[in-house]
């Protein structure tokens, strides 16, 4: 069966938070698709391995910095930069790792004011930075990565439960100011996905259950219809599909990758 063309060879395309988990596995899926990559996360060293993986692996151009999100000038100096090296940008991927499992009555303000900062804040200022450039060439692609919250609240995620929708909504009116510069703005929204952070969440629910970890993925994969969790390859895929070529009619969209789990309609 031949390959499906997806038009990526070539485009520009920013990750944030590609050291990790989903983020990491967009990276290696664009690079299989021949794109040239920008990625940041805030730690240094991870960064830099996974930029060499890929280029080792892949042989693509990679341009690789140790950013946080939650800093709006150093993003936007990010921006710039990739646009000076690259002279374009085609694709944007925010991504930022999850708010701490906790209950309302739990959290604290400035807990709420981080979510916001890292979950919904850096989406906002990632799309007023990359937007421009894919106006010059009429062409262009936002891709944020959230969570099923953004449909569903899941216990003890208020934090998520709250913010992640937000991101949903900001996707949506973006996709009907931008429309006309043929920029596509969607969200995926993973269900239980097998990385970093869902092993420390795993770890945290077995420790107040009195079980082992695999049991926390056990009842997790119970719930699921298709009985187990999803790779972050697999969140990958949809999200290099949302780029592709193939979906340039769908925008303002939130794709659940979850294995049916989500049960509304």
């Amino acid at each position: 069966m031949p390959a499906m063309e997806t038009g990526l060879k070539d485009r520009v395309v920013i990750i944030a938070g590609a050291s990790q988990g989903i983020g990491r596995a967009a990276a290696r899926a664009f690079a299989q698709e021949g794109a040239k990559l920008a990625i940041f996360s805030r730690n240094e060293k991870i960064i830099n391995t996974a930029a060499d993986e890929l280029r080792s692996q892949h042989r693509v151009d990679v341009y690789a910095q140790s950013v946080d999100i939650t800093d709006t000038n150093a993003v936007q100096k990010f921006v710039e930069q990739t646009a000076a090296k690259f002279g374009r940008i085609d694709v944007c991927v925010p991504n930022a790792g999850g708010p701490p499992a906790k209950n309302f009555l739990s959290t604290t303000i400035d807990e709420w004011r981080k979510a916001i900062d890292t979950n919904f804040m850096s989406a906002v200022v990632l799309s007023k930075a990359v937007i421009p450039h894919m106006q010059k060439n009429r062409w262009g692609r936002i891709i944020t990565i959230t969570s099923i919250t953004s449909r569903q609240p899941i216990p003890d995620l208020v934090l998520s439960n709250a913010v992640r929708p937000a991101v949903m909504a900001l996707m949506k009116s973006l996709s009907v100011e931008f429309g006309a510069d043929n920029i596509t703005f969607n969200n995926v929204g993973p269900g239980y996905t097998t990385t970093e952070r869902l092993g420390e969440l795993a770890a945290t629910r077995a420790l107040a259950a009195g079980v082992n970890q695999q049991e926390i993925y056990k009842r997790w994969s119970t719930d699921v219809p298709l009985k187990r969790l999803a790779s972050p390859d697999e969140v990958a895929d949809a999200i290099v599909w949302l780029a592709s070529e193939r979906a340039s009619y769908v925008t303002g969209q939130t794709i659940l990758v979850d294995g049916g789990s989500y049960r509304g309609f």
